[in-house]
């Protein structure tokens, strides 16, 4: 029996809204097939919503696009300028990029660029956004990250990367390894988007400039708010409930321990 075709019965003409590339395109870059109804408004919306989808990703990698990137970078900004969570952005670089399309051809750098991303996407966690920035450039966002699981995550990544082996041709693999440059976003302060990415830069061409294939990261600030300045922070919004402004003291109060910078040889 045939699937119910869900241009004919609607007082929406959907014939007329020529479709015919939207729905090639979700065909070659939607995992998620359109629904079978005869429900045209439900159908269109269908098609609207993957498209939607679509446009947040990267075609190459399946992963975010920096479109996506930039808007989760500045959520995530105003969640620690409130609450004080820690985030770490990391910015990663495939070293000697240039040289394996180069060598092998841009198939064979398109290769690459797919199974770094999948190993990026295999080392985080479902709450952290992992995109492509521009070339052999990604980034990812770690929300409610402490200095110490920064760093595992980070050397995770880079050991993760140094052992795959991808495979550019017929009986022809190659290795790669990766740079990571990292920083935290300062808590409690309203920064921005740009800044925050300018100080993961820095730590990116740090570990580039050092030989490559290691993490750079930048301490996590050491947060030392005086009871005072708790009070005048946290006195007006509390209630009349003190326990409610130790509580928070005690959350600016954790110093969090860790090397500026993991050497990897």
């Amino acid at each position: 029996m045939a699937a119910p075709d869900p241009l004919s019965a609607s007082m929406i003409d959907l014939h007329q809204l020529q479709l015919e590339d939207a729905l090639a395109l979700l065909q070659h870059g939607s995992q998620t097939p359109l629904p079978e109804t005869t429900d045209a408004q439900a159908y269109l919306q269908s098609i609207i919503n993957q498209l939607c989808d679509l446009s947040l990703k990267d075609p190459l990698t399946g992963l975010a696009n920096r479109r996506h990137f930039q808007k989760v970078l500045g959520r995530e900004i105003e969640v620690v300028t409130r609450s004080g969570e820690p985030a770490l952005l990391l910015m990663l670089d495939i070293d000697h990029f240039k040289k394996v399309n180069d060598t092998y051809g841009h198939p064979a750098g398109d290769a690459v660029l797919r199974t770094v991303a999948q190993t990026l996407a295999n080392c985080v966690r479902p709450m952290d956004t992992v995109a492509r920035f521009g070339g052999e450039e990604f980034v990812i966002i770690l929300p409610s990250c402490q200095g110490l699981y920064g760093h595992q995550v980070a050397e995770r990544i880079r050991e993760s990367v140094s052992a795959m082996n991808v495979t550019v041709s017929v009986g022809v693999s190659i290795r790669v390894t990766i740079s990571i440059g990292g920083a935290y976003a300062p808590r409690w302060v309203r920064s921005t988007s740009e800044l925050w990415l300018d100080r993961a830069d820095i730590e990116l061409y740090r570990a580039k400039s050092e030989g490559r294939d290691r993490v750079c990261i930048e301490p996590q600030p050491i947060l030392a708010v005086s009871a005072e300045e708790k009070n005048l922070l946290f006195g007006t919004l509390s209630l009349g409930d003190p326990s409610w402004i130790e509580s928070m003291a005690n959350d600016m109060s954790v110093v969090s321990s860790g090397s500026a910078i993991h050497r990897v040889n």
